[in-house]
């Protein structure tokens, strides 16, 4: 549920879905942490850009997620907003989050090309 000045950036592109999740509360599905630039001509009446927004969805959809995050401790996380004929759409998809063993792999993965690149600046 967006108000008039939220739809507005996001018709301008101002959004960003970085470090965004879903969370149940009360039986609804509400996304957190989505940012929404504030609109440029929205004056006073302007919104907050990271408050929580709630999302609408049939019964059966947000049964089905909520089942999916209790059972399996999934997270639902959004990967895409587009607008659809007037409306923001959101892609969600559950995911899992990295074990600490992946995490370190990726660690020394990094490490590994950061040398690399030095290595070959220095030759040049």
């Amino acid at each position: 549920m967006l108000t008039g000045s939220e739809i507005k950036s996001v018709r301008a592109g101002k959004v960003s879905l970085k470090g965004a999740y879903g969370t149940i509360r009360g039986g609804e599905i509400w996304l957190e942490g989505m940012n929404i630039a504030p609109y440029d001509s929205g004056g006073y009446a302007n919104h907050e850009p990271e408050r929580s927004r709630k999302l609408l969805m049939h019964r059966r959809e947000i049964r089905r997620l909520v089942g999916a995050l209790e059972r399996r401790g999934l997270t639902l996380i959004p990967l895409d907003l587009h607008l659809s004929d007037g409306w923001a759409k959101v892609t969600l998809a559950l995911g899992r989050g990295k074990k600490t063993h992946d995490k370190r792999e990726d660690v020394k993965r990094r490490d590994a090309d950061r040398e690399a690149a030095r290595a070959l600046g220095r030759r040049r």
